[in-house]
């Protein structure tokens, strides 16, 4: 709430938002994707507007203020934002100095280590799998919620979403924030019965406190020490070493304030002679076929793995399994149940139960969703799905776009309802309910894994595919029936693919839609007098070069947010991540620079 009342022209001063925010307005599922570099004040458009226009950087603000802004505040980078500044405010005060005998130096370190969406990304990767990562998930969660108003009917059904969660998850006996709380929680078993509101609130902003505290005072120092060991055993990492070094020795050195006090003339940059249209739908088809491109350069190996559901607490049975090697990638599994005994090779042999990487969660996915896509029986539909014979290439970007959705704060959908399509809507809610189940189902050794699984399976078969609600999907019969049969045990299908693929074609030309209508609010506030005719559909031109660097900015930016969101599993601490320590500068572009620093 204190982001969206401030002036975007102070918010821009601080370089910590102005990198969070960069990565937001990178995210693939918006027309316009600008990218604010704070050091000089330039900011960077795409697509870029013809060159006959001269843009006026008071008309920009105010369309980030009133058509980007509230979007971001609804979003998961804006929590990291907050913890961000949260744990920044601590690092920079008296009491951490005093408390953990910190130099000056010492918090700059820290502070440049943790800064920005890539900095809270090393540090949740770093706590990932220990007690600190459930103080952080649930710091988060708490934060959201506490920002919601549950009288508000717009607001009950995802108050209440985070609310089972935090019961599943954190609010059970056992829990590293119950057993951290406990002086705080004695009333919590019977919270239920408390009538007031106002009193369940102040119990879990105690519990938040306490989580923010211990993450402050054991967390960040440990995060320090693991900094100092990393930067001084990596060679990219020598110079910041150096400097780090030079500081220790200069005892006055004085703190930032993490504002720019006197920042430069704000400007954007002007267009390398475009004259086309402007049309961001058929610029993002462009950058898209590069983001593919890009990756078919790589070559795409299947590991053998199976994927392990955690066992059930207490119980002593085997647990349902899903395996998936190369061979059952072509067709859908028959039965529910599979052998819990062994993987196979592939090979004919057995190999033994590992567990997968987060890469290899990772690749798992998208293979799944390129192999399973294009095997997968068809059947006769519940209904007929609309013909997309001039939309194939915003139908090939749309699951691309709608991943993105999910980190963004769900514009999409904020525009579907005002547009009064409640069908629309439900199916959208649905893709993302399914996006979101994925990563927990694909990875058990993910924190409260069984819960979250059968969480999530249980909302989805309850909210979508129970007899009262199935009639209101437009989907095939046959994939309706190839969900429930796995989700109801809280399985993975792979039907899930074949589903999302179905809402796809359905929300196409609604995609559309909202591209154009973002395309055009954007020309009436950039054009002079704001009377813009809406663009043909006509092609983009720019330098192969430069458009490649771009689709790789965009998508990276995708992965840092799916990271953060939990929408993509977080990697363990590697080089790449000292790699981008070491050149990332949040006034030159910050998170969203440093990778394409890295690829260059």
């Amino acid at each position: 709430a204190a982001i969206a009342s401030t002036d975007m022209g102070l918010l821009l001063r601080d370089d910590v938002f102005v990198d969070f925010f960069n990565t937001f307005l990178n995210l693939p599922v918006f027309g316009q994707t600008p990218i604010y570099i704070s050091g000089v004040g330039q900011w960077n458009l795409w697509p870029e507007l013809s060159s006959h226009l001269d843009p006026n950087p008071t008309a920009l603000l105010a369309w980030l203020e009133k058509h980007r802004l509230p979007h971001f505040c609804k979003s998961s980078l804006c929590l990291h934002l907050v913890l961000c500044q949260k744990l920044l405010g601590f690092i920079r005060s008296g009491e951490a100095a005093e408390l953990l005998n910190w130099q000056s130096a010492d918090q700059w370190l820290l502070e440049k280590c943790i800064s920005g969406s890539q900095g809270m990304q090393h540090f949740r990767a770093f706590v990932q799998g220990t007690a600190g990562e459930e103080l952080t998930d649930f710091w988060l969660t708490t934060e959201r919620l506490l920002g919601l108003d549950e009288s508000d009917m717009s607001q009950r059904d995802l108050y209440l979403s985070l609310i089972h969660r935090l019961k599943a998850s954190h609010l059970r006996e056992g829990s590293s924030v119950i057993t951290l709380c406990t002086t705080i929680t004695g009333s919590l078993p019977k919270a239920k019965h408390i009538q007031s509101i106002s009193n369940r609130r102040d119990i879990l902003r105690k519990m938040q406190e306490q989580a923010l505290s211990m993450i402050q005072s054991y967390w960040l120092p440990k995060f320090f020490t693991h900094c100092k060991m990393g930067i001084e055993d990596q060679e990219s990492c020598q110079p910041l070493l150096q400097e780090y070094q030079e500081r220790l020795l200069q005892a006055d050195w004085q703190e930032p304030s993490g504002f720019s006090e006197t920042p430069p003339m704000m400007h954007i940059k002007r267009s390398q002679g475009l004259s086309g249209p402007y049309c961001s739908q058929k610029a993002k088809a462009k950058i898209w076929a590069l983001v593919k491109e890009g990756r078919g350069t790589q070559e795409m190996k299947m590991p053998s793995f199976q994927v392990k559901p955690e066992r059930q607490p207490g119980s002593a049975g085997s647990t349902r399994e899903s395996h998936l090697d190369k061979h059952a990638l072509g067709s859908i599994p028959q039965q529910s149940e599979h052998p819990a005994n062994s993987a196979f090779d592939g090979k004919g042999g057995v190999t033994p139960p590992r567990r997968p990487s987060a890469k290899q969660v990772s690749r798992l996915e998208d293979l799944c969703k390129e192999k399973i896509l294009s095997n997968l029986p068809s059947s006769a539909p519940l209904v007929q799905l609309p013909s997309l014979k001039g939309s194939a290439r915003t139908l090939s970007f749309l699951p691309w776009a709608l991943s993105a959705d999910t980190c963004a704060g769900r514009p999409f959908r904020d525009f579907l309802q005002h547009h009064d399509r409640p069908v629309e809507t439900h199916l959208l809610d649905l893709w993302h309910d399914l996006e979101e189940f994925l990563p927990v189902v694909l990875d058990s050794s993910r924190e409260n894994n069984f819960f979250l699984r059968h969480l999530n399976s249980d909302k989805i078969c309850k909210t979508y595919l129970e007899e009262d609600n199935i009639e209101k999907l437009p989907l095939e019969t046959r994939t309706l029936t190839g969900l429930w049969n796995h989700l109801i045990f809280g399985e993975f299908s792979p039907w899930i693919f074949r589903a999302q693929k179905e809402i796809c074609k359905v929300l196409c030309c609604f995609y559309e839609e909202f591209l154009a209508a973002d395309d055009r609010t954007f020309l009436q506030f950039m054009s002079p007098g704001g009377d813009v005719p809406m663009p043909e559909m006509q092609g983009h031109t720019a330098d192969r070069g430069k458009s490649f660097l771009l689709s790789q900015r965009i998508n990276q930016t995708l992965k840092l947010s799916q990271a953060l969101h939990g929408t993509r599993n977080l990697e363990g601490v590697s080089s790449e991540y000292w790699q981008l320590l070491a050149s990332r500068d949040l006034q030159k572009g910050g998170s969203t620079q440093a990778e394409m620093e890295l690829l260059l």
